[in-house]
């Protein structure tokens, strides 16, 4: 599916840009035009294969090859590296929804396009998940003594999402919320037994990855995040892993990134399952001695204030 241009000219060129604008005035008009159309849509050509770019473009696989090589690659794994640093220098939310509002798709098919993006992205990463390494950090998790875990602006969301499932199952964690200063502290509490997790995608945010240096320089193990081995975060953080958050607007596509969690919230469980279990069984205990879920207990009755016959308010609870 081609979204269009999303490369602007303001910023720093990429290393990609570079090559190309070096090469252009060796490269035929076919290879020009497929290169540019890479770049232009390397949020949609960063994760595939030589194979399947030529597929996308109609070309020959060596085609595509020939092309990449021309540009001073010698591997395509070479020229795979540089684009995905291209996409995440590049891609804004301002140019996401731009393009999307220039392609002049409908109200519906934005929606459609939205729920599209989010099954490709959580079939990308059921097709391309390392499971090994979902195990490894649950098990780093289930060592680690306290659990901080940093999200900041959206990626907050997935941080409180993946405290409270540890928080479920018996473990120490945490989403610290509020200012900078705030996260300082925390991150200045933690020790050499203690696990930080950063959440941050693209270029990721400064406060993040200031919170896996400020860690690291405690000795405090890190794990990330993230949607690049070449971001910020995998670059500094002691292991990653990897999700992909592309999406046609202005909001980061969190699906695949939610499945990511869930899959390390069951290896977080099923590792000791006994400690799980007890867990979950004094919550379930809790949840029967409570007045927890809606129907249990007292019910609000019916207003006997002749102010508000008639009104929403009775209408409410009279249930009409």
């Amino acid at each position: 599916m081609e979204t269009g241009r999303l490369v602007t000219s303001k910023g720093p060129l990429s290393e990609l840009q570079v090559c190309f604008a070096k090469a252009e005035g060796r490269l035929s008009k076919t290879r020009r035009k497929l290169l540019q159309q890479i770049l232009d849509n390397s949020e949609e050509t960063y994760f595939l294969s030589s194979p399947e770019l030529a597929k996308r473009y109609d070309m020959d696989p060596a085609t595509v090859v020939r092309t990449i090589q021309a540009l001073g690659y010698e591997r395509f794994a070479d020229f795979s590296a540089d684009l995905r640093k291209h996409f995440i220098m590049r891609i804004t939310p301002y140019s996401a929804m731009k393009t999307a509002t220039e392609k002049g798709c409908t109200l519906s098919d934005q929606v459609v396009n939205s729920l599209q993006k989010d099954v490709d992205n959580v079939t990308q990463l059921r097709s391309r998940l390392d499971v090994d390494l979902v195990v490894q950090a649950a098990k780093q998790i289930r060592r680690a003594r306290r659990v901080l875990i940093v999200g900041i602006d959206f990626a907050a969301s997935l941080a409180w999402y993946l405290d409270y499932g540890l928080t479920v199952i018996g473990l120490e964690s945490e989403a610290p919320v509020g200012t900078f200063g705030h996260l300082q502290h925390k991150v200045r509490s933690l020790g050499t037994k203690d696990l930080l997790i950063a959440i941050s995608f693209g270029r990721c945010l400064r406060d993040a990855v200031n919170a896996v240096i400020e860690a690291h320089s405690r000795r405090t193990a890190t794990l990330g995040i993230t949607d690049s081995e070449f971001s910020p975060i995998a670059k500094h953080c002691d292991s990653h892993l990897l999700v992909t958050v592309a999406h046609p607007l202005f909001a980061a596509s969190y699906a695949a990134a939610v499945a990511l969690l869930n899959a390390m919230l069951i290896a977080c469980a099923h590792i000791t399952p006994e400690r799980s279990l007890k867990a979950l069984r004094r919550i379930e205990q809790d949840s029967h001695n409570s007045e927890r879920w809606y129907g249990e207990g007292p019910q609000p009755q019916p207003t006997t204030d002749p102010k508000l016959r008639g009104s929403r308010v009775a209408d409410r609870y009279a249930g009409r």
